[in-house]
């Protein structure tokens, strides 16, 4: 549908009286509630009109108009602008939708097809003063097979009254008449008005006003080395020359990844993508994704390989019943009196963020496949380390995040994506309360600053509604055979604490500069060579300074224009005697590994010196997309003393994949350990 005929069929409406024009608030946002809270509003009751290949809903707040039947949103007018949305990108990626890659299962390329969920079928769910909820079904049959993903998807809108923003959630099915497949990547995503939104913010220190899409364009920008990435070189605003822009600059961890998205100062509007719960989200809390970028384009991932490679791909086989409830999300409109006043909508968006949060469980989704609070229970308990090198008394697990997700291995909710996960923070004296848990069987897992590892408890545990199931006291018995000889950077399984060094003059993007989180810049990995041009990096213990003088990640070297080689660093350290009864222990934990092979040898180049190869690991590609971290991996080395020497001894750590300039791996921790029998 044209944007043109867009405009008519409102205004039309308009002098039809069927639809209310909307007042210009000068506080539109003290002025609404959404969600659970049922003291709301003297405001309209909510509208609903149907039309041959239009649905329009209306809370006199804001006006939406979706396709009918495929549920693609459309319309969006609020506070006096005609449309907020985006409706003439060349691609099909206009508006607001819901859509997902995926591939047959004999296809391992993470970039699969494109499904845009067009839906087949519309219901009207919830209609009623204080409510409307819309259905868009999409159905699949065997017709269908290796066109479209093998899924049933029941995308949900949902428009309360008195309600400044509309929530959207989706229900996926793979049935047992339904064939493999791989779902790579689900989202829903809104384009906004190039000509309107320029401003975007997703943390207090991390928003700022944002190039035009036009910028990235041929002539006007230059693409480099990684795809994704372009550098602007003529941009329609000089203050954007020389920087570039790259969507991967503004990834967030799902634990951080509430609320994010765009300001228009001329009216002043708001536009927020907030997300009160992450239990539909896969990969735990450290899972790092998209949020806001140059189109102006806000997302709500759910599933995704970035950051993590294929492992997070949900691999369904022929016949697997699955389902799972994404969302519901909530999209937040506000306003301000004048475009000086634009800025102050992030402060606004983060109050109403917190408000979502505190009314999770929504009690207004129709769905029963939603589980509302009855049908949810809690988990109790405390959390506490045994290391006895550190301490004789447990020590408290202060700060750690404790999860429930699908039963596995240690550690293996970093990998889940089928099922639900739910976390939280210990308290300083290690205790938690993981609340709003749907009814299911769970592991228990947890994550420890400043402990390698990962936690998990011995037995599942089953959720049914209404329990509030008391663990008690839990020990994680920390990995530890004896006493730390030396120790290389803070086991928090990020590599941030190492040396970041300044970006290339040529490659800067402004925000970052005398930023907390240096490492969001494009091309530090050309850095390194640039460090060590002749030479790898030799690290001595008791001499160096991991924040000064151990670089962030271990890439490759590059030795010609196409040519990329494997590097080898070392760790030098002396030991004062060799105790000959029991062997010593190293800890390597990574933050990151990309198609990297790690192979450690002891006071030797030569094969015959080798402790550890591992082999080809990882796929996080969180080198080339400016994180700090991708999927953790912690490796324990035994190291027999006939090995060492009294005195001086060196550590290799080869990373022996090349070829290209994303290959290598960060390091979390390392850590070298003397025999038991030394600290008797």
């Amino acid at each position: 549908m044209s944007y043109f005929f867009y405009i008519s069929t409102f205004f039309f409406l308009l002098l039809e009286g069927k639809l209310q024009a909307i007042p210009h608030f000068s506080d539109t946002v003290e002025r609404s509630v959404c969600g659970n809270d049922s003291t709301a509003s003297i405001a309209d009751h909510v509208k609903l009109l149907i039309k041959d290949d239009t649905v329009l809903i209306d809370n006199g707040i804001l006006q939406l108009i979706f396709t009918k039947p495929g549920g693609r949103l459309i319309g969006l007018q609020y506070n006096g602008i005609d449309n907020l949305l985006e409706l003439h990108n060349p691609s099909d990626l206009n508006g607001g939708f819901w859509d997902l890659n995926w591939s047959e299962p004999n296809n391992s390329r993470i970039s699969g097809q494109f499904d845009g969920l067009n839906a087949t079928s519309f219901e009207v769910i919830v209609e009623t003063n204080d409510q409307v909820e819309l259905s868009f079904l999409r159905t699949w049959d065997i017709s269908q097979k290796g066109r479209i993903s093998p899924l049933n998807v029941d995308k949900r809108f949902v428009m309360l009254r008195g309600c400044s923003g509309f929530y959207s959630y989706a229900i996926y099915e793979h049935s047992k008449d339904m064939p493999a497949f791989n779902l790579f990547t689900t989202r829903i995503a809104f384009m906004l008005s190039i000509d309107k939104f320029h401003y975007m913010a997703m943390a207090d220190n991390r928003q700022r006003f944002m190039p035009s899409p036009y910028d990235r364009l041929p002539g006007r920008g230059q693409p480099l080395a990684y795809k994704e990435a372009v550098k602007l070189v003529n941009p329609l605003e000089e203050e954007f020359k020389g920087e570039v822009d790259d969507k991967y600059l503004y990834s967030t961890e799902n634990k951080d990844n509430h609320v994010h998205g765009w300001i228009c100062q001329d009216p002043a509007v708001g536009f927020w993508q907030i997300t009160p719960s992450n239990e539909f989200r896969t990969g735990g809390p450290f899972k790092q994704d998209l949020t806001s970028h140059v189109n102006p384009t806000t997302l709500a991932i759910f599933v995704t390989p970035h950051y993590a490679g294929k492992d997070l791909a949900v691999k369904l086989k022929e016949g697997e019943e699955w389902k799972k409830v994404f969302g519901p999300v909530f999209i937040y409109l506000n306003s301000a009196k004048t475009g000086a006043e634009a800025f102050s909508l992030w402060d606004d968006a983060k109050i109403q963020m917190n408000s979502q949060i505190k009314s999770w469980p929504y009690t207004f989704p129709a769905s029963k496949d939603f589980l509302q609070s009855d049908k949810r229970g809690k988990v109790i308990g405390r959390l506490l380390v045994e290391d006895s090198y550190l301490s004789d008394a447990n020590i408290v697990a202060n700060g750690a995040y404790v999860g429930l997700a699908t039963p596995g291995d240690v550690g293996s909710w970093q990998r889940e994506c089928k099922g639900y996960q739910f976390w939280t923070r210990a308290n300083e004296d290690g205790s938690f309360v993981i609340e709003n848990v749907r009814e299911g069987n769970y592991n228990l897992y947890a994550s420890i600053p400043g402990f390698i590892g990962d936690y998990r408890h011995d037995s599942d545990i089953n959720i049914t509604g209404g329990d509030a199931i008391e663990l008690g006291d839990l020990i994680y018995h920390s990995p530890r055979d004896g006493p730390t000889l030396w120790e290389i950077g803070i086991p928090d399984r990020s590599a941030a604490e190492f040396y970041i060094p300044d970006p290339n003059p040529l490659y800067v993007n402004k925000l970052y500069l005398n930023h907390s989180d240096r490492f969001r810049q494009y091309g530090l990995w050309e850095r390194y060579a640039e460090l060590y041009p002749d030479n790898d990096l030799i690290y001595t213990v008791g001499v160096n300074d991991y924040k000064k003088d151990w670089f962030f990640a271990q890439v490759t070297r590059k030795i010609s224009e196409k040519s990329y080689n494997g590097t080898t660093w070392q760790i030098r350290f002396k030991l004062e005697n060799v105790h000959r009864t029991d062997n010593y222990t190293l800890r390597l934990a990574l933050a990151s590994a990309h198609v990297a092979e790690l192979e450690v040898r002891i006071n030797g180049k030569e094969e015959e010196s080798s402790l550890l190869s591992t082999g080809v690991i990882g796929g996080d590609n969180a080198i080339a997309r400016h994180g700090i971290h991708g999927i953790y991996w912690l490796f324990n080395v035994s190291i027999p003393p006939i090995m060492l020497m009294k005195g001086q001894n060196t550590i290799f750590l080869a990373q022996v994949g090349g070829g290209s300039p994303f290959k290598g791996l960060m390091y979390d921790y390392i850590r070298l350990e003397g025999p038991p029998s030394q600290f008797v």
